[in-house]
């Protein structure tokens, strides 16, 4: 078989919109899609219990390293139940849509566990990525993120890669792979804690502690 019979091409506008209603069926029957974002290739699943477990048995994950949620609209937070106090809220409104990630609290009864940190928050990212904010508003719902790679493997920078790596769930069914061509090195998102009384950074990423205190200049970490 050749690459492009095992992947969804998902690079233009006109791509993208013919995909969406296959995508859609895929993570509405707890199908696992690699799709492309603004850093790195990731996996991602439905927001469900069962959903969730299919992504963590194809990446072996182990139980204390959460997933991430991505949404394509802030507005997603509430049909969640994930609070955002008024310092996120700050920082939202000036780093939204982008490589920001916020942890937090709530989402009782609505989030797996298993999208749960050590603190008890919940990570979220309103990616600036055309494509996967194309799919989210069309899909109406975040969905789960994490790296598309194998443990002690770098993270996939194309389709081809995760292909190599993930053949037998592609020709189960159980992973569908969204080409979005060879993406540029980039650095990670820099992760801010809003759990507590005032947001700390626990990731430094390509927001540096110094352009974030701009907006909240109570920020704790990252000096």
């Amino acid at each position: 078989m050749t690459l492009a019979s095992l992947t969804i091409p998902f690079w233009s506008p006109a791509e993208i919109d013919g995909a969406l209603r296959g995508i859609i069926d895929h993570l509405s029957n707890r199908g696992v899609l690699a799709y492309p974002t603004e850093t790195v290739y990731g996996f991602g699943t439905a927001v469900d219990q069962e959903s969730v477990e299919s992504l963590v048995r194809l990446k072996g994950r182990p139980p204390a390293k959460p997933f991430l949620l991505l949404i394509g609209d802030p507005a997603q937070l509430a049909r969640l139940d994930l609070h955002l106090p008024t310092y996120a809220a700050h920082l939202a409104a000036r780093f939204w849509p982008g490589p920001l990630t916020l942890v937090l609290e709530g989402g009782d009864g609505r989030v797996p566990a298993r999208l749960r940190g050590p603190e008890g928050g919940v990570a979220v990212r309103f990616t600036p990525h055309p494509g996967l904010r194309r799919l989210l508003a069309a899909y109406g719902e975040p969905i789960t993120s994490t790296s598309a790679n194998r443990p002690g493997v770098p993270p996939a920078m194309s389709s081809v890669e995760i292909v190599e790596q993930w053949p037998d769930a592609i020709h189960r069914g159980i992973l569908h792979v969204l080409d979005g061509g060879r993406l540029s090195p980039s650095r990670p998102s820099t992760v801010v804690d809003c759990t507590g009384r005032r947001p700390r950074v626990i990731r430094p990423g390509v927001l540096s502690a110094a352009v974030l205190r701009e907006c909240v200049p109570d920020l704790v970490g990252d000096t």
